[in-house]
């Protein structure tokens, strides 16, 4: 693939997912969710949270694996969004998420199994689905999913049944905003196989197996799992998961690469200096 894009003026609105824009209105129209977040969100668990990573984690930067810090700063610069800080971390399960509350101070964890498990080009598709969070302005909600259970058993009995209503608001808004995060990850590696190939890893892979696997057959049983139609069981599958199941991020991630809307994005972006 050629010189990749630069999107500049990206606007989250013109690549957020339907689903994240009505699950966020539901979210919004909740009654006490603001007080909630003042409750478990409050300036001295932010700052915790930022230094107990600081204090657990390696710091990215022009000094320390450089090839990664490399790896955000074109990503942000494709997104047009400022570089947060990053961070690897000794962890046995692939995973990387991002956290940042009102904007201040975001960061970004990668896990150490998720970088041996994946080439440069996935890692950055990592990092792009992460850096699409930020741009979307989830970080709120995001950080309140992620410490829900945590903060939970520390505030009153009322806080607790509160909390326990909204479990299932925020796996689904978190569901939904997973779709967003997904387009910005394409948006940033050009290429809808690099996309594909970071879920159908995450879902079966392993560093011995992952040069084995096949994303063209990864597609047709995501395809092969979608002509199933949306059963009970699909439902209930799905309830407790704060992502979307893999094949249909994969099929869906797929759609997105054809449609008008992301050519016209990739049109109107600038060759990359």
């Amino acid at each position: 693939m050629g010189q990749k894009r630069r999107l500049l003026g990206l606007r989250a609105e013109q690549f957020r997912h339907p689903l994240d824009r009505e699950a966020t209105q539901a979210l919004q129209r909740i009654p006490g969710l603001d007080m909630l977040m003042r409750l478990t969100l409050g300036t001295a668990a932010q700052e915790w949270f930022y230094l107990e990573n600081m204090a657990s984690a390696v710091q990215v930067g022009v000094r320390q694996l450089p090839w990664l810090y490399e790896l955000l700063q074109e990503a942000c610069r494709i997104l047009d969004i400022d570089v947060p800080q990053l961070y690897v971390r000794q962890h046995p399960q692939p995973n990387a998420y991002t956290l940042a509350v009102k904007g201040q101070k975001p960061f970004i964890v990668l896990h150490t199994s998720l970088v041996e498990l994946l080439t440069p080009a996935e890692i950055q598709a990592v990092m792009a689905h992460e850096l699409g969070h930020l741009k979307c302005e989830h970080g709120v909600y995001l950080t309140l999913a992620n410490l829900l259970v945590l903060a939970a058993g520390q505030i009153p009995n009322w806080g607790l049944w509160l909390a326990q209503g909204l479990q299932a608001s925020l796996l689904q808004w978190l569901r939904c905003a997973e779709l967003s995060c997904d387009r910005a990850a394409l948006l940033v590696a050009q290429d809808v196989q690099v996309v594909v190939n970071v879920l159908m890893k995450l879902a079966g892979g392993s560093p011995s197996l992952a040069g084995q696997l096949n994303g063209e057959a990864f597609l047709a049983q995501a395809r092969a799992y979608d002509q199933q139609g949306w059963n009970w069981l699909k439902l209930t599958r799905s309830l407790p998961l704060t992502h979307p199941v893999p094949v249909l991020r994969a099929q869906e991630i797929d759609r997105w690469s054809q449609s008008p809307e992301y050519r016209q994005l990739l049109a109107a972006g600038h060759e990359a200096e």
